[in-house]
């Protein structure tokens, strides 16, 4: 157990983090931008989860998070999909039985690290077969179904292992475990949601989309210059999606963060942790408005968290588990989620190199080494072999080339400056860090400031503190954009918890945690504007109808699904507005004249600058356009005229957006891209 500090000041520094957090809602006047809407409707599904799990209570003697697991599990499972649902519990099933095969029979809680490497194996080696046309559910089913059957004894042993820990987990903090597990039922609300995120209808949405509908995907980042870039996380979409034979992105992110939380909980124990302090550190993490901003998408960190808390966990574990090639390949799987990742990587890599004082396993380097490059290699050889870039689109002023222009991609909004005063404005002043309001970003780093520095300085937390802190600050040197710092702020939870537990005492650290754990779920809706909009109690009313939120909120997908039924074919879809390029769910037949497009950017401006639309005719006629999706309130006059000159005539509308169609009998003749 971790010494109790006596020193005065450190009770001090506890204190003077809660009396500065305090001072910043007040400063700040953080009541005004509180979305109590949303908080309301937060309460509102608490207490209706706490009323429909007391029946399995006090009749079928469950406890309390037993219940409300059970609860949250069956409203994800309504929400999200049985098919979706299945097809996650499949991948997981068969990546605990092949991740297994890494991770000693005498490790605790062996399904908490043999779940993540077993996606990265599986997502990796899959990355390296996305050209070839095999990827059917009637592929991908007996593979899996025969790895679980292989590997039964294993699986049966991990997942029986697990239930044991859990059941014992749970009764020695039994009010602790309900509360965290009420805090990641909410949490998980997000995976309800259909998939809304520009990034994700205008990206991500692309690579499992084409192996649902075409069996493979187009390596061509002619159309978007991303397509190319590390693809793990889509990868796993991709497969559920396949299996499910429909978009199954809420239960791949139900999954992420299941596996974020039991890592998190066992790396915590690695700290000496009662029982009590570890569900506080889960029900902190389950808190964090961030958190629930990434289960309603398909951005990289929350499977970047999950796997940086795993390897953390790998790392942490005693000697003799001899867990080299697991950190391998949750080394790797960072790295293929995205290059940035890499960054947390190393720097649990360099804590690795200092924790085995110079007993490094030279034998297994090797092949460590083979198991990173085929885990994390697949994406980065495409890229160079179709591009010339292995990084595209980034630093392609280094490598030239000639996909999109010799320069360095950047943002400008995302340059609020790095300081000493970061911690306070990225709480506090969250829309300067991300597309977020003010207490997106949670209270952690504030509320527990004087927490850190303690965990800094203690004896047992030092180590996994320095790691965590320089995870989550230097990828915010280059760029201050607030979801990059989410996997670091993650892995310094458990040091954050044990210190103030330490200093104060664990009544006063539960106080504490009640405090910050409410703060965050207030602000829970300031992290991403799919939270703060009424999204949520328009699908928990509609019980479960999409229809009405892809019109309110992303009217592209309800056209496209209109779309579908007019044409089930491979015709091309023209999406004109560069401010929603929402094409990724087309599997390929999507074109945009956005920035993800270069050629058809630049011959975007050309066309503009023809006021006779002339130039617009020949550019949709290029590309042999049937349909097109445009925002009428942002057509430029030479695009009214072009799309007349086309014979275009409007079939369909759904809020803000239109779809129009060009018939045969319509079309002019094709002509050359100007």
């Amino acid at each position: 157990m971790l010494a109790r500090f006596r020193d005065p000041a450190a009770v001090a520094l506890v204190w003077a983090g809660v009396v500065a957090c305090a001072a910043g809602l007040l400063l700040h006047g953080m009541w005004a931008v509180l979305p109590w809407r949303r908080f309301a409707d937060a309460l509102l599904l608490a207490a209706i989860s706490i009323a429909i799990a007391w029946p399995l209570r006090r009749w079928c003697a469950w406890t309390w998070a037993h219940a409300l697991a059970a609860v949250w599990l069956a409203a994800l499972a309504f929400f999200v999909g049985v098919l979706p649902t299945g097809a996650a519990l499949l991948m997981a099933a068969a990546a605990i039985a092949l991740g297994s095969l890494l991770v000693p029979r005498g490790a605790a809680l062996r399904l908490v690290l043999a779940l993540p490497i077993g996606l990265v194996l599986i997502a990796g080696a899959v990355g390296w077969l996305l050209p070839l046309p095999i990827h059917r559910w009637s592929v991908y089913l007996p593979i899996l179904l025969g790895l679980c059957v292989a590997r039964a004894r294993a699986l049966h042993e991990t997942t029986a292992g697990a239930g044991r820990a859990l059941r014992e987990a749970i009764t020695a903090a039994p009010h602790y475990a309900a509360g965290a597990v009420l805090l990641l039922g909410l949490a998980s609300t997000g995976a309800w949601l259909p998939t809304l995120q520009a990034d994700d209808l205008a990206y991500h949405l692309g690579l499992p989309t084409q192996l649902q509908l075409n069996g493979f995907y187009a390596l061509d980042p002619s159309q978007q210059i991303w397509a190319l870039a590390p693809w793990l996380g889509d990868v796993v979409q991709g497969i559920a999606q396949v299996l499910a034979g429909r978009e199954a992105r809420g239960a791949v992110d139900a999954l992420w963060l299941l596996s974020s939380a039991a890592a998190l909980w066992c790396l915590t124990a690695t700290l000496g942790a009662t029982a009590r302090v570890r569900w506080m550190a889960v029900a902190v993490f389950a808190s964090l408005p961030l958190l629930a901003a990434l289960v309603g998408g398909m951005q990289t960190e929350l499977a970047a968290t999950a796997l940086a808390l795993a390897l953390a966990l790998a790392i942490a574990m005693p000697r003799e588990h001899r867990l080299t090639f697991a950190c391998a390949v949750l080394i790797a799987g960072l790295v293929a989620l995205k290059l940035g990742h890499a960054v947390t990587a190393l720097v649990l890599l360099a804590w690795a190199l200092a924790r085995a004082s110079g007993r490094v396993e030279w034998a297994r380097l090797p092949v460590a080494l083979l198991l990173f490059c085929a885990i994390a290699g697949a994406s980065y050889f495409y890229a160079w072999h179709v591009s010339g870039n292995p990084l595209l689109p980034l630093f392609n002023g280094v490598f030239h080339s000639l996909t999109l222009a010799p320069r360095q991609l950047a943002d400008p909004r995302w340059h609020a400056g790095f300081g000493i005063a970061l911690p306070w404005s990225i709480t506090f002043a969250t829309d300067r860090y991300l597309e977020a309001w003010e207490g997106g970003f949670g209270f952690v780093l504030i509320a527990c400031g004087g927490t850190w520095l303690l965990a800094l300085a203690g004896t047992r937390t030092r180590a996994l503190a320095l790691a965590a802190s320089a995870a989550m600050l230097l990828p915010l040197l280059p760029v201050q954009y607030a979801r990059y710092a989410f996997p670091g702020l993650a892995l310094l939870l458990p040091t954050l918890l044990v210190a103030t537990t330490a200093a104060v005492g664990a009544r006063w650290c539960t106080r504490i945690v009640i405090g910050v754990c409410a703060l965050n779920l207030a602000f829970q809706a300031n992290a991403n504007w799919l939270l703060h909009v009424n999204a949520l109690r328009k699908l928990v009313t509609s019980g479960g109808d999409v229809e009405e939120i892809y019109r309110r909120y992303a009217p592209e997908r309800a056209l496209i699904a209109d779309l579908r039924r007019r044409d089930p074919g491979n015709s091309i879809v023209l999406a004109l507005d560069p401010q929603t390029p929402y094409i990724a769910e087309l599997g390929g037949r999507g074109r945009s004249v956005a920035w993800y497009a270069p050629t058809l950017e630049r011959a975007r401006s050309i066309a503009d600058a023809d006021a006779s639309g002339e130039r617009w005719r020949q550019l949709i006629a290029a590309l042999d356009a049937h349909w097109l999706l445009l925002r009428p309130q942002r057509l430029s006059q030479a695009q009214r005229t072009g799309l007349a000159l086309a014979g275009a005539v409007r079939v369909g509308a759904a809020g803000d957006a239109e779809l129009w169609s060009l018939s045969d009998a319509r079309r002019l003749p094709q002509a050359d891209t100007p």
